[in-house]
């Protein structure tokens, strides 16, 4: 069982919980984080409710209901206000199906930083949907590229906090300000920040907000949570649906079909149990460090690692400007994944995307992880 120490646990204590860093330096987290010895022990209680209990759905639900609660006060929110789904594209389809794209305020902007699994659910939607696209990476993270295309006749503006593609942040706060002057909507993707960069649900003043537990968050693929800052207030009824999202699931009503006065209308049928015991045990151990210090922790070794990488002549994908940066840094080559597969025999993990191979910095991130993989990446230009 995890004991919540007298005080936040410096980035070297927190380490000592992921065993597997000391022989596999991780600089994945921004697609997996790394195995904690928790976690691992979580999976093998949960599978023990099986034996304990045939079928312990009262354990399971609670469990459910436990990782709202959690995700409720990492986003900074009433828990009523969080949907437990799976992934992102399913809440993305939840927000665009529950809002009315009939009038003429029928636009979607988004842009060339989001992950295919938002960006291709607003463009497979009915053909009412204007999508609207900033176009460039560079240029995505400057909020004067969106301002122009974002007017009363938008509804949404989907916009990560953090992008997949290099770690980058645009400047999100100017987005939402304006996209909320002329009445539009906002949904933030946060994925690639929520465990390491901090931030809530409220300052960010989005509309909707989803992330999920398998990246810096530290669980498993499978679960996801959806923020909604007015649950009652949507056009209509999001299109899927099942038997969680009804006000009492537990009727057993297959003809009633009401949904509740919260986020759980947006929810569908039997929740990933395995991942939500995932996803408590993640946020059980983000609770074990002060959020502005680890961050503060990344960012030196982050700033490090471009600053080696550069002194070795590659090139990189990181901004000038502070503010752009993110818990990333993006190596640029040919054949990334080749690389990213020899780094793997030395036992150094690393993301990579396209024609970037995408090096993550957690808090359990160590300057002997960034030699390790320096010298990694010197034996193999040799």
């Amino acid at each position: 069982m995890l004991v919540s120490p007298s005080a936040p646990l410096t980035p070297e204590q927190f380490r000592k919980a992921f065993p597997v860093l000391d022989d596999a330096p991780h600089f994945a987290s921004c697609s997996q984080g790394a195995l904690s010895d928790h976690l691992a022990h979580t999976m093998q209680r949960m599978t023990a409710t099986l034996i304990d209990a045939q079928a312990p759905w009262g354990a399971w639900v609670g469990k459910v209901e436990e990782y709202r609660a959690h995700a409720g006060r990492f986003l900074g929110v009433a828990s009523d206000n969080v949907a437990v789904l799976s992934c992102a594209s399913e809440a993305a389809f939840q927000v665009v199906s529950s809002l009315d794209w009939s009038t003429p305020r029928n636009r979607l902007v988004t842009s060339d930083l989001e992950f295919p699994s938002v960006g291709n659910v607003w463009r497979a939607q009915h053909a009412d949907i204007d999508v609207v696209n900033v176009a460039g990476i560079q240029a995505a993270l400057h909020a004067d590229s969106w301002i122009p295309l974002i007017d009363e006749r938008t509804k949404l503006v989907s916009i990560p906090l953090v992008s997949y593609i290099n770690g980058t942040r645009p400047e999100i706060e100017r987005i939402t300000e304006h996209a909320h002057s002329v009445g539009a909507l906002v949904f933030v993707d946060a994925y690639q920040a929520a465990g390491v960069l901090p931030f809530s649900a409220q300052t960010l003043d989005c509309d909707f907000l989803v992330t999920g537990n398998l990246k810096y968050m530290l669980g498993l693929p499978g679960i996801a949570m959806l923020y909604v800052r007015d649950c009652v207030g949507v056009e209509r009824p999001a299109s899927l649906t099942g038997w969680f999202g009804r006000v009492n699931p537990f009727a057993f009503d297959a003809a009633g079909v009401d949904y509740p006065d919260n986020a759980r209308r947006f929810e569908l049928g039997t929740h990933p149990i395995p991942s939500a015991y995932a996803g408590v045990a993640g946020f059980e151990m983000l609770a074990q460090i002060d959020a502005g210090e680890a961050w503060a922790h990344v960012v030196e070794l982050r700033d490090r690692l471009a600053d080696e990488l550069t002194s070795l002549g590659y090139e990189i994908d990181f901004p000038a400007d502070h503010a752009h940066r993110g818990p990333q840094v993006a190596l640029v080559m040919e054949e990334p994944d080749a690389i990213a597969a020899r780094l793997a025999e030395r036992r150094i993990g690393t993301s990579p995307r396209g024609s970037r191979l995408r090096l993550s910095l957690h808090a359990y991130s160590n300057g002997q992880d960034i030699d390790r993989l320096v010298e990694g990446l010197a034996a193999l230009a040799a």
